[in-house]
């Protein structure tokens, strides 16, 4: 497969069941410099970040370092969390759960592990970053998703996970501190984050 664009290709029919898209997107051969999620049914194969987002990626993962819950690990990368009740599948920028959530063979890690995750948008992602992805980290229980919206330059933090996604924002531009709350309670300096 050839991927030219900076827009997200999709592959996937009602008929397919999460089970099914989830064998194809194993067997898949995704070009160097993509990944792939499952999205509303759907496998969805976009361009990794820009440059520069590894310098935020590390930024958000030392500053929070400091402030995990016990045996709980940070990390940024192609890691596939599932999330079989919403048949969504999905690779965070940033991501931390327990250590005891990596400790399997399988490709597939437990989406409601997950105790942060972060997403760095891009013009390609932005619109399931916003939508799709706060409804269903909030159902799975992820207890803190952090939006970096890199096109508008600001930070949105998302907290209390609902049925309906989360009960709690606050957003705040590039160049302030974000409260990131429990079971993290630190601040974090978005100073840093803008594009070079």
């Amino acid at each position: 497969m050839t991927v030219m664009a900076e827009r997200p290709m999709t592959s996937g029919t009602e008929s397919d069941s999460f089970e099914d898209l989830l064998r194809t997107l194993d067997e898949l051969d995704v070009p160097d410099g993509y990944k792939a999620e499952i999205i509303r049914g759907n496998i969805v194969v976009s361009p990794w970040s820009k440059g520069y987002y590894l310098d935020v990626m590390e930024l958000v993962c030392e500053q929070l370092r400091p402030y995990l819950p016990a045996e709980h690990r940070i990390s940024y990368g192609p890691f596939l969390y599932v999330f079989p009740g919403s048949e969504r599948a999905y690779g965070p920028d940033i991501h931390v759960a327990h250590r005891r959530a990596s400790r399997i063979s399988s490709t597939h890690l437990d989406g409601e592990a997950l105790s942060f995750v972060a997403e760095l948008t891009s013009s390609s992602t932005r619109d399931d970053d916003m939508t799709d992805k706060v409804e269903v980290y909030g159902r799975a229980g992820v207890p803190v998703y952090l939006l970096l919206d890199m096109q508008e330059e600001c930070a949105t933090v998302f907290s209390m996970p609902s049925a309906k996604g989360y009960k709690s924002s606050d957003t705040k531009p590039f160049g302030e501190k974000l409260a990131i709350p429990a079971p993290f309670d630190c601040a974090l300096d978005t100073t840093d984050f803008t594009a070079p």
